[in-house]
């Protein structure tokens, strides 16, 4: 089969589309043909070398977690699925013609292989780092960076739980956040200000990495209503940075349930063919993001 890989540490360039053997699914796990896998920031930090902690990187290594497909094969112990089933889920080396998914949940009918790329990653981060921020019902979480893959599923997330969400954007998204339910404003010069003109801040969020924390802190008034996924520093400032996952199946349960109530949807920007993950990479890393960017096979 064809797969994405790195042999070494570095930019896009490293990525080589090379011939790989067909893994095989181990007990408790499927193989799937895969036909599109989510392009995720963890892709390219992984890819320069960054310590992620949960994430080693032994070289070669493959790229990507996210995909959707058709399953292939079950390992021994799997019932919930058959072989031609339509799932999506996280697993490794997923720019693949084929992977191997250790979590996964069947796709609902009114997505496409590429939308549903798009979810695991994202919605597992979006739930989790509004749990870990304690946000409730009937306060207002501040999202900064909110136009992306969690920032999307943060804002319709939230929203459905009765909370309202603030989301700064560049000013081309300024549309797009309102039309997902949030009250919305840019990043530029004087953005806490009208932050504060939009209403009292009980919760942020950082997902851009864009050198906001001490605001955010500023905002809500404590640091352990702030939390980031994007910036190391953040625990300079009391802020808790949340970088270990939490229950991808669960995760998936919840998508698949959002998704299908009409309460979840988050747009493909941009599909890329196996060929193109570097020029993939680079403008998930350029940021800007209006939603997913997604390889297709």
């Amino acid at each position: 089969m064809k797969r994405v890989s790195f042999a070494e540490f570095g930019g896009p360039d490293v990525l080589r589309l090379t011939d790989a053997e067909v893994p095989g699914p181990g007990p408790g796990r499927i193989r799937i043909a895969v036909r599109a896998a989510g392009v995720n920031p963890v892709d390219w930090r992984l890819r320069e070398g960054q310590k992620l902690g949960a994430h080693p990187v032994e070289l070669p290594s493959g790229v990507g977690q996210d995909a959707a497909g058709v399953v292939d094969e079950l390992g021994e112990g799997v019932r919930d699925v058959e072989v031609g089933d339509h799932v999506f889920g996280e697993g490794s080396s997923t720019y693949a013609e084929f992977a191997v998914l250790t979590a996964w949940a069947r796709m609902p009918g009114s997505v496409t292989f590429q939308e549903a790329a798009g979810y695991p990653s994202v919605v597992e981060t979006a739930l989790r780092v509004i749990r870990e921020v304690g946000v409730r019902p009937g306060q207002t979480l501040l999202v900064s960076g909110a136009s992306g893959g969690v920032g999307s599923a943060v804002l319709q997330i939230a929203r459905d739980r009765g909370i309202t969400v603030i989301g700064t954007a560049g000013e081309a998204n300024q549309d797009y956040l309102r039309g997902l339910g949030a009250l919305a404003t840019t990043y530029e010069k004087g953005w806490p200000e009208r932050v504060r003109q939009l209403g009292r801040v009980d919760a942020a969020l950082d997902l851009a990495g864009s050198g906001v924390i001490r605001e955010l802190v500023d905002l809500t008034g404590d640091p352990r209503k702030v939390v980031s996924i994007a910036d190391l520093g953040a625990p300079e400032f009391g802020v808790r940075f949340s970088g270990v996952a939490g229950s991808m199946p669960d995760a998936l349960a919840t998508a698949a349930d959002l998704i299908s109530r009409g309460k979840l949807r988050i747009p493909v920007e941009k599909a890329y063919p196996l060929t193109e993950a570097a020029k993939a990479h680079a403008d998930s890393r350029a940021g800007h993001t209006r939603g997913r960017r997604v390889i297709v096979i």
